[in-house]
């Protein structure tokens, strides 16, 4: 048996043709269908299908493919999925630009970014983006940094005992929260609680602007007792404990997962459910991404396991890269779709765009 380590160029030529066709048709592989392709990859070198066929069964002994049927040719396991795109990482490394403007990337990324401005709607059009080039999910998170602080809060009034309040942080995230009080509050009131937190408070952590007003509403003047008091509720409602830590999260292009496989049996259905609920709770795509991108790595990243922290997964590739956010908040960015992926494409675009992306955010570094 072949160990993986140890696997010639020729049969490294049969697992990527293998894996180029069985992306391109979603059917198994035989080794009449990829002889010429070898052949052709190998310089022009003779290879019989015969040839092909027993180098097809070392690579299912070394684990890197498999035979879903006895009369079918052969799949790529995760492991040879996994050892197809190391090789184009390798080929690839420190020249994403060179491939994405090869693939005709550049062109759309560069003027789907075009006069954007602001983390919050550069982090949204980059989910939009990496969907469309990819046509799998693309994700785009920002996870607050510990230090992140206020930048300016607004209130607005929706109706009685509705109002609508938005934070901007100093990394530029905007949280935004619908609060429904107890008691009515009049525009005036809500004008004059944004201005006490915008005027005295900013630049400071979302924590410490809690502990200062329950501070000031113990020792202040009983003529501002009031106006705190009602800071103190607009700001707990809008802020509530660990609000700063949480992610902001977008996600766009879940449909594109409803084409990518048959979907029939009930049993299908219900996976499909599972699969939609996991990328619409946000919190929980954000831990999934967080616990496998390093923002210390500059390179992407392509993950096959994410069964092993979200089981409804299975199935489902990851690629993704870090980002450098507004001070020392991080982000992530990439695509989750189904193994039958353009690899070459998304592992560009996804590269690409996590480069325009601090580019614009960090001009002149």
């Amino acid at each position: 048996m072949v160990e993986v380590e140890r696997i010639s160029a020729r049969q490294r030529a049969i697992l990527t043709a293998i894996v180029e066709s069985y992306i391109e048709t979603g059917e198994p592989v035989g080794s009449g269908t990829i002889a010429g392709t070898v052949a052709r990859m190998l310089g022009g070198a003779g290879v019989s299908p015969a040839t092909v066929r027993n180098e097809m069964v070392e690579l299912a002994a070394a684990g890197l493919l498999e035979q879903p049927h006895t009369s079918a040719g052969r799949v790529p396991t995760a492991q040879g999925f996994r050892m197809f795109v190391e090789q184009l990482s390798d080929a690839g490394r420190n020249g994403l630009g060179v491939h994405a403007q090869r693939l005709g990337l550049v062109s759309r990324i560069e003027s789907g970014m075009a006069g954007v401005s602001g983390t919050q709607a550069l982090l949204e059009r980059t989910s939009h983006i990496l969907a469309t080039v990819s046509s799998g999910v693309g994700v785009a998170v920002a996870l607050a940094a510990g230090c992140d602080a206020l930048e300016h809060v607004h209130f607005s009034r929706l109706g009685a005992g509705r109002v609508l309040a938005v934070v901007v942080t100093t990394s530029g995230i905007v949280r935004d929260r619908m609060l429904t009080l107890d008691a009515d509050v009049s525009t005036l009131e809500l004008e004059a609680a944004a201005n006490l937190l915008n005027g005295r408070f900013r630049g400071w952590s979302v924590e410490r602007v809690r502990e200062e007003i329950g501070r000031m509403l113990e020792y202040e003047r009983s003529e501002y007792q009031q106006l705190l008091a009602q800071v103190e509720r607009l700001w707990t409602a809008a802020m509530p404990e660990g609000a700063q830590g949480a992610p902001a999260v977008y996600v766009e292009g879940v449909g594109n997962l409803l084409g990518s496989g048959p979907v029939g049996s009930a049993e299908d259905v219900a996976r499909l459910r599972e699969l939609l609920a996991a990328l619409e709770e946000k919190q929980r795509l954000a831990s999934l991404l967080d616990a496998y991108i390093d923002a210390r790595q500059e390179s992407v990243r392509v993950i096959f396991d994410l069964e092993e922290h979200a089981p409804e997964m299975a199935g489902l590739v990851l690629i993704a890269a870090p980002a450098r956010l507004v001070g020392d908040a991080r982000g992530t960015m990439g695509v989750i779709g189904p193994k039958r992926m353009d690899y070459e494409n998304t592992m560009a675009a996804v590269g690409y765009v996590a480069r325009v992306f601090e580019r614009m955010l960090h001009p002149s570094a």
